[in-house]
């Protein structure tokens, strides 16, 4: 019997661990099975008890019926406070939202034409960008006839990738969709030295007296 009830009861305590996914959990008397298999409040395996004796249960300790495990045969129900269960499922939730690092996708604009005053600061927004954990698209416009120069474009784009490469890592190359030069960059998250490992500078000479 013992062998049969771990068989079980291993893959429940995973699915109950993954329960917070499913926010909309049948309660009380809007389960309808005849029967459940039963877990106590304090995580006690009740056994396989009818429907109207587990409401029983609930209501004697001032709790809800809960069914976690609606697949299983029988469906797994739980004891438990269900407004506290939600307000602490809402809570984690919203901490693993504070500490979730949103990564988004700036776009940094070239020309074929561009100057060098203009590539410079193009260079420093993208290096900002790639500082902040975001990822840069780069992109040149070809309009009208230099349309037939894309080297021109490209060599722009290796330059670009050139000025920034210590900071990124070329995700995707530069490629061609229709009249646009598309280049992605992602932040070079490779282990850069700390103060402390950085060689140290030489001492400037004292002067003689």
């Amino acid at each position: 019997m013992r062998n049969s009830v771990s068989g079980w009861l291993h893959p429940l305590i995973f699915i109950w661990r993954c329960i917070d996914i499913n926010t909309e959990l049948q309660i009380n008397e809007e389960i309808r099975d005849r029967e459940v298999r039963l877990i106590g409040a304090d995580g006690a395996q009740l056994g396989i008890v009818p429907l109207r004796r587990a409401l029983e249960l609930a209501e004697e300790a001032e709790l809800d019926l809960v069914k976690i495990v609606p697949n299983a045969q029988p469906p797994v129900c739980k004891l438990m406070d269900y407004d506290k269960h939600r307000y602490e499922q809402a809570k984690r939730e919203k901490e693993l939202r504070k500490n979730q690092k949103v990564i988004e996708i700036k776009e940094v604009q070239l020309s074929a034409t561009i100057g060098e005053n203009d590539v410079a600061i193009k260079a420093r927004n993208a290096v900002k960008f790639l500082q902040e954990g975001n990822k840069v698209k780069v992109s040149i416009r070809f309009r009208g006839r230099q349309i037939t120069h894309t080297d021109i474009g490209m060599q722009v784009m290796n330059d670009f990738s050139e000025r920034v490469k210590e900071y990124a890592v070329i995700e995707r190359r530069p490629t061609m969709e229709g009249r646009n030069m598309l280049m992605i960059l992602a932040p070079n998250t490779a282990d850069k030295p700390s103060k402390a490992e950085r060689p140290a500078k030489a001492a400037r000479p004292q002067p003689q007296a």
